[in-house]
This record gives C-alpha cells, structure tokens and sequence, in this order.
C-alpha cells in the first residue's frame, strides 16, 4: 500500500514558486548594476590577460617548485572568489592571469603577493608626497657639497648620509631585468631596513610613495622598515615584525555597522594568538601596524589587552569589494615569490559568440525533440512537462544573472553543457512521475486516484536520483579544476532546481489536472490504453473467478 501523501495544497505550491521567481527577477531588475544578462567566460567573450614575472631578492631564477606553489595559491583565491573562470598557467618563468572581462584589476589582485607581518610602529610623519604640491625644481637652494649619490626621492638641499647611499651602478643600462631588479632591492633593504637611525630618518623623510616600490613583497620581517600607507600621505618607521601572516587561520570581511566602515577580520592560529595577547597588552595605547607586501594597511592603536584567541580586525579605506579580495587573499596564504605585474592586454574569444548560439541552437533543438517526443507519449500531460521545463529555464535564468553579479560566476560552453544536461535530468523526473501514474492506473483505479498514490512512489524515486546527481556533481566540482568545476558547478544547480521545480510546479499541477473533468478524458492525458489494460486485467481476473466458482460447484 502507497504511503499516505497528506493533503494537497496545489495553488499555495504554484504561489511560492511564483513568489520565488519574482523575488529573482526583482533582485535582477533592482539591485547591482541592474543588468539582466549573465556574465560570460573567456572562451565567449574574451577577457583580459596579466603576466606575472617572478622576482627574486638575490636575482636568481625562481625554481619551478616554487612557480607551481604560486599556481595553486592563485587558483585557490580564485575559487575562494567564486567560480570566475579564470585561468592561472605558467609560461616558463612567469605567471600568466587570464579574467573574463576587460577590468585587469582583478588579475592583478590575484597576483598580490599578500606577504603579511605585524610590526609596532615606532614614529611616524606626512609624507613628502602629501607635503608640498609645488614641484621640487622651484627650489634651488644648493646641496651643501657635491655627493653624486642622491637618495631615490632626495630633495636638493638635503644631503645623504655619505657612508650609507651606494653609488648607482656603472653598468645599470647593460645589466640583464633579473640583475637590475635585485639591485633595486638591495639598494632598497640598505636604506629603507638600516638599523641606523639617521639612515632611518632620512629615507623617513625622502621615501617617495607615489612610485613604484622595488621592495614589495621583499622586506626582511627580522629588520625595521620605513613603509607608506597604502594612500600614500603618512611614512611610517616599524619595528622588526612580531606575527607573520603564515599565523592568520582565517580571513573574513565584514561591514561594522557601528563604525559605518568594512573591515576585516583575522583569526590567529594558537602560537599567533598568544604573541598578539601579549603584544596588545604591553602595548597600550601605542600603535600597530599591518604591513601587506611593505605597504602599510592599517596602523590602529592598541586599545586593550587583546584576549588569545580572539579575532583582530583590519580596518581602513576599504570598499565592501576591496575588504572581501584582502580577506580571500590573506586566507589562502601568501605566494612564495613576489611579481612584477605587466599591462593588462586584451584576450579574443577563444570560441566566440557564434560558438554560443551554436550551443544554444542544439541545445534548444535537444529539448524541442523532448517535448514532442512528451506530447506523442503523454498528449496533453506533455503540456505540463513544456511548462515546467520553460519555468525551471525561468529561474534558472534569473540565478546565473545573480551568481554572476554576485559571486563573480561566468557562464561558459562547459557550464551551459551542465545546465542542458540538468534540465534534461528534470525531464526525466517527469517521466517517472508519469510512469508511477500509468502504474496506479493499469492496477485499475482511476487517474484522479491515481496521482497521489503515483505521486507517493515516484517522489522517493526523484529524490534518490537527484540525490545521486548532486553528490556526483559536488565530487566532481571539488577534484576538477577549470571549466569542468564550470560543468560540475551548473549540474549541480540544476539538480536542486528540478526537485524545487518538481515539487512546486509540476506535481501541483498534475493534481489540478486529475480534478478537471477535461484533463480526466483519456484522449485528452493520452492513459486510454493503459486503462484498456485495466479493463483487460479486470475481466480477465473475473473469468478466472468465474471458473474458479464453478469448479468447485462441480
């Protein structure tokens, strides 16, 4: 005996899908940028390539091992954005970033070296960038004596320490990238991380932060360090670091209403958050600040004693985008070598627009043979599969116009692949649930009986095959890497969707069928033969009752 299905509410189901769609189509039309159209991948609209060239404190080439870690650091941060479809490889000795789009900004982020310390701010002043508008050439005042070693930024009048400023090097226009970049790094580390005070106040005073700095990513934790903050008007003087960012656990940003700001917060493993407990508490009052590749993000001061394993937030002039990327980068760890970015160049669609429509026009073709084939078999029940199928396309629509506003998604040829793949699993539910009818009905009871008692039956059948699809799709997004994770990630959205869509939509509207006298008519559900059958069981079962009776008068 079928289990009891409880009453049937079919109109407060269709209600809630259609209050489910409207808040969709509502969160389309009126938040974000309020487009209604997805976000596509690089191999449909192209997208914007960055290349990342490894730099080495020494000048040495990067091992292979180290570029590969890189890899995977980068790729982890893209999957902790989303599934973006974005592409990491390496090209020899560099990292080559791929985003879909033409905004190089998010490439460049997720090749941030992310080297995080901690360090107690010693002094600090206006930079000379926020100091003075004036160019430097209005004032002649001359150096005291000719030196012919200027620091990098040095204005005249102020003379160098002598015994501390390398000369340039002779040879700086003949020697090779590798060469030149160590070179500025090590000028840098002399100047920027001496222990000697009047160094220290002199590249306080001469450090320009509007120009590039060969030190990013490169700074001795175990040495001060002269750093601008990330807006460039304050310098600051830190002391050697006391927490490394290997000991941050976890990474979150978040918006404190309190303080109207975004923030992020960090959660130190168990050694990072006893020295941070101590730190705070024999620091009161004075200033710490958090470093991220030699810039300076954030230099609070100490309020109170900071309890071990509590969370410490990070707060400055960030955007709810901005806090969101430094929480993922900072969480999945820094890259073992610092890069160099290039300018953004502009990638072509690998397949293309047309490519798409080719897609879309076979997959279109492919479910119209479904829905005849639907109308053929069930008749007029194929109208109900038409209806549910063009409703799930309706959500599901809405769904990866949000994921892609949202959580950076892009649809690519793999992921329309799952999506077509999904949609005609949701057919399949249909089947069954038909099947089960057409069960109920050849045990001769009637189609509006029938329904509930198929409808018993049937949905533990779609919530097991379901059930099975979306551990396939979960296993297959977390071992693939690329566009399958794509495939896996929409085949795994669309499963959810068919029950959503089959318990909302079409079993709702089965039952209002199985009360129409219209829909009842088997030339109209298209169950004629399956009820002939039924009579066919019915009489034969008779007959052999009829003999039966008999023989035993006899």
């Amino acid at each position: 005996m079928a289990p009891s299905t409880g009453a049937v509410r079919p109109a407060r189901s269709l209600v809630i899908f259609g209050l489910i769609v409207a808040a969709l189509y509502a969160l389309v039309f009126f938040t974000g940028d309020k487009s209604p159209t997805p976000k596509l991948g690089i191999d449909l609209q192209g997208g914007t390539r960055v290349t990342l060239t490894a730099r080495t404190p020494d000048g040495s080439k990067p091992s292979q091992d180290s570029l590969r870690r890189a890899q995977e650091i980068i790729e982890t941060r893209v999957n902790g954005l989303g599934v973006s479809g974005s592409e990491v490889v390496i090209d020899g000795d560099n990292l080559v970033i791929t985003v879909p789009g033409d905004d190089s900004s998010q490439a460049r982020t997720l090749g941030q070296t992310a080297r995080l310390y901690i360090r107690p701010v010693q002094s600090s002043a206006v930079s000379s960038n926020a100091q003075a508008q004036a160019p430097k050439a209005e004032t002649p005042a001359p150096a005291p004596a000719p030196q012919n070693r200027p620091f990098p930024a040095q204005e005249p009048g102020t003379p160098a320490p002598p015994t501390e400023t390398p000369a340039p090097p002779a040879d700086q226009g003949a020697a090779s990238a590798d060469d030149q970049a160590a070179a500025e790094i090590a000028e840098a580390k002399k100047t920027r991380q001496s222990t000697d005070p009047a160094v220290q106040q002199q590249a306080m005073a001469t450090l320009d932060c509007n120009a590039s700095d060969p030190l990013q990513g490169n700074d001795d934790p175990a040495l001060p360090l002269v750093a601008c903050s990330t807006d460039g008007k304050t310098v600051y003087l830190l002391g050697p670091s006391i927490i490394d960012g290997q000991e941050i656990a976890d990474a979150t940003s978040a918006f404190n209403s309190q303080q109207s700001r975004n923030e992020v917060s960090l959660t130190f493993k168990s050694s990072g958050s006893t020295t941070w407990a101590q730190f705070t508490a024999a620091n009161i009052g004075k200033q710490a600040a958090f470093t991220l590749d030699s810039k300076v993000v954030s230099a609070p001061v100490v309020q109170g004693a900071t309890p071990a394993g509590s969370a410490t937030s990070i707060t400055g002039d960030f955007t709810s985008a901005s806090a969101k990327e430094l929480a993922n980068t900072l969480k999945y760890g820094s890259l073992p070598l610092s890069f160099s970015a290039s300018e953004a160049e502009t990638v072509s669609a690998t397949l293309g627009l047309a490519s798409l429509q080719a897609g879309l026009i076979a997959g279109a073709i492919g479910l119209a043979l479904v829905l005849l084939y639907c109308l053929i078999y069930y008749r007029m029940l194929g109208v109900l599969t038409a209806l549910s199928l063009v409703l799930s396309g309706v959500m599901v629509y809405a769904i990866m116009v949000l994921l892609g506003r949202y959580i950076g998604f892009t649809l690519d040829l793999a992921g329309i692949a799952g999506l077509i793949i999904g949609i005609g699993m949701t057919a399949d539910s249909f089947v069954v649930y038909f099947e089960r009818i057409k069960d109920e009905i050849r045990e001769g009871r009637s189609f509006r009986s029938a329904v509930p008692r198929g409808w018993a039956r049937a949905r533990r059948t779609i919530l097991s095959g379901n059930a099975v699809s979306f551990i396939a799709a979960a296993v297959l997004y977390v071992l693939a890497v690329g566009q399958v994770r794509g495939f896996a990630f929409t085949l795994g959205l669309t499963t959810i969707l068919d029950v959503v869509v089959v318990f909302l939509v079409t079993h709702p509207l089965v039952h209002l069928a199985s009360k129409s006298d219209f829909w009842s008519k088997p030339s109209i559900n298209g169950l004629g033969a399956v009820q002939q059958v039924a009579r066919e069981r019915k009489t034969a079962a008779s007959a052999r009752t009829s003999v039966g009776a008999q023989a035993k008068e006899a």
